[in-house]
């Protein structure tokens, strides 16, 4: 195998590990927020306070930690690529000199 097929096949990798945590991310997300909606959270009394604890919407604790790994694993996969990095800046450092 070529090194160039060996840099693609990498970030093909993490390109596809990638979208199946994005799958998994909205899946399981989905699945908690109506939870927390048909758990009877959001049916305020007349008269009720929106920011009471109990009717606080508490997937967006999962929503916001996970996608912090999320938003890492998407710029490890289409944002960073060391090995090209690593190589464009040999070439620069080379033909400085």
């Amino acid at each position: 195998m070529e090194p160039n097929d060996e840099i693609l096949w990498a970030i093909a990798k993490k390109r596809a590990a990638f979208k199946k945590q994005l799958i998994s991310y909205v899946i399981v997300n989905c699945f908690l927020w109506i939870v927390w909606f048909s758990s009877g959270s959001v049916w305020l009394a007349p008269g009720e306070r929106l920011f009471r604890y109990e009717y606080f919407p508490w997937p967006i604790w999962v929503m916001l930690s996970w996608g912090i790994g999320l938003a890492f694993s998407f710029a490890n996969a289409y944002l960073v690529n060391t090995k090209n990095a690593i190589e464009q800046e040999y070439q620069k450092l080379k033909n400085q000199q």
